[in-house]
């Protein structure tokens, strides 16, 4: 059984020692991440994110005993677990399996995860040269984007580049 956890992000660690020691080694544990590129003064920076801020989704199966929670209820770098995760099984196993299809091969989220369907087709570029710009979609293919900043056409390739509705 799946949870979510609200965790201090730099207590990770400590957290998931703690609950190996307490659950033993077949605990799983999912943080899907983006690795984002930064144009700034004529330079690339990449920094690494993590696609849920400071959320992290935890499995193991004895999750379903309100007593496996409760053991772990104080482990030093937890805030706390969300509620009503039982409930919501399938939607947690649904958003995993479409992360893991996103994922290039060093364990990145790709840009095929983000849906381009936004009613007001309006975007922000969170990454590369374009970095804080807004952009209307105006065609669209496979490998690129042609876009609309300000007055300018560009063709921006969609492997480089990751947007966001605005």
């Amino acid at each position: 059984m799946w949870i979510i956890l609200k965790v201090h992000k730099n207590k990770i660690l400590t957290l998931k020692n703690e609950f190996f020691d307490k659950l033993g080694k077949d605990v799983k544990f999912y943080e899907p991440k983006l690795k984002l590129k930064k144009f700034l003064k004529s330079k690339i920076y990449i920094k690494e994110s993590f696609l849920l801020d400071d959320y992290l989704l935890c499995f193991h199966k004895d999750f379903i005993k309100s007593s496996a929670l409760t053991s772990l209820k104080y482990c030093k770098g937890l805030k706390y677990f969300l509620t009503d995760f039982i409930t919501s099984q399938n939607e947690i196993e649904s958003f995993i399996l479409k992360c893991k299809e996103n994922e290039d091969k060093e364990g990145y989220i790709k840009h095929t995860f983000f849906n381009f369907n936004n009613n007001n087709n309006k975007y922000e570029f969170i990454s590369g040269p374009f970095t804080n710009f807004i952009f209307r979609i105006l065609e669209e293919n496979k490998l690129s984007i042609k876009a609309l900043i300000g007055n300018n056409k560009v063709l921006v390739s969609k492997e480089q580049n990751l947007f966001r509705p605005v």
